[in-house]
């Protein structure tokens, strides 16, 4: 339901996926990144056995951890975005 208590048009239904797309998308790549930089050690160096499931295990929890607080961040941020109550119009106080 949109703010003013209708459906939600077109335009707001193509907004939503687009957000959820963004929120997806950038969520996946900044979890990939933190997943190689925590596991990239063990990777290249040859550890021992307790750092190397250390490493592993923390990359994992860290990427998982920050896929959900990224894509949770980014849908807040939309839902609370202000939408204008006369598409085209600004408000006069801005």
């Amino acid at each position: 339901m949109s703010l003013h208590g209708g459906r939600r048009t077109k335009a707001e239904q193509d907004a939503f996926v687009v957000e959820v797309g963004y929120a997806l998308f950038s969520a996946l790549l900044a979890a990939g990144v933190v997943f190689g930089a925590v596991v990239g050690p063990a990777l290249l160096f040859d550890l021992p056995g307790a750092v190397d499931s250390l490493l592993w295990q923390a990359g994992k929890w860290l990427a998982v951890v920050l896929f959900a607080v990224r894509v949770i961040s980014v849908l807040v941020r939309f839902r609370r975005a202000a939408q204008p109550s006369q598409p085209g119009r600004t408000n006069p106080d801005s």
